[in-house]
């Protein structure tokens, strides 16, 4: 049950888990499951759960690194570090969609690329990582991922331009128009729709990002292409 790639995972987590069909469970889609099947066949329990902890060891640290701060400021603080694609990124840091378990039609659509599985199987893995161990454990692990939470903080502040930064990347040797942004699907009844865009560079696919208006799904997608691009730069 335990793979390479998950071993691999382990490592990069700073954790071994006793029990391995947490994490596997964790990495989950539910589109990898049959109908029909049941909540504890794939990782949306454990993302509610994982979600409830990434909110209070944020809100954790913030409270001691930020001891004159009031409450509206430090949740602000919180927002940004637990955004969706902030979770994303980490979640790619980690290279979560090397392990994401997910059905063939979601594959077929870059669902393991897909910031909102990834955001979503990432809060996932903390959940297991609670279940398997305690709450001193998870909290360590968790801030390792995110490092030095202030440094991280600065590093989201400046990244408010996404697509910009992706433009200043490609722009130099490429021109204006070689990336390029494609809906792929809109969700939803008019008043809370959801946007799926992609971004290429040129034919190539940098990036997909979902958000309640094109131009956040948009900048969703260059946030996620800005991280690809470290591992897999331009030619």
């Amino acid at each position: 049950m335990m793979t390479p790639a998950l071993l691999a995972l382990q490592d990069r987590l700073g954790y071994k888990f006793r029990d391995p069909a947490l994490i596997v469970r964790a990495l989950t889609h539910p589109s990898f499951r049959p109908d029909p099947a049941t909540a504890a066949d794939h990782n949306q329990r454990l993302e509610f759960l994982g979600d409830a902890i990434l909110q209070l060891v944020l809100t954790e640290a913030l409270f001691q690194l930020y001891p004159d701060e009031r409450e509206g400021d430090l949740s602000r603080r919180r927002a940004t570090l637990a955004k969706g694609s902030v979770l994303a990124k980490l979640a790619l840091e980690l290279e979560l969609d090397a392990c994401l378990l997910v059905g063939v039609s979601e594959s077929r659509t870059g669902g393991e690329q897909r910031a909102s599985n990834l955001s979503d199987a990432f809060e996932a893995v903390f959940g297991a990582v609670y279940l398997d161990s305690d709450w001193v454990t998870v909290r360590r692990v968790l801030l390792g991922v995110y490092g030095d939470v202030r440094a991280r903080l600065v590093g989201l502040v400046n990244q408010h331009n996404p697509k910009g930064q992706l433009q200043e990347i490609v722009q130099p040797l490429h021109g204006n128009k070689a990336v390029r942004y494609e809906l792929l699907r809109t969700e939803g009844n008019d008043h809370e729709r959801l946007y799926h865009v992609e971004v290429f560079f040129l034919n190539r696919a940098l990036g997909q990002g979902s958000g309640s208006s094109k131009k956040l799904a948009e900048e969703a997608a260059a946030r996620i292409a800005l991280v690809s691009l470290k591992t897999k730069p331009l030619t």
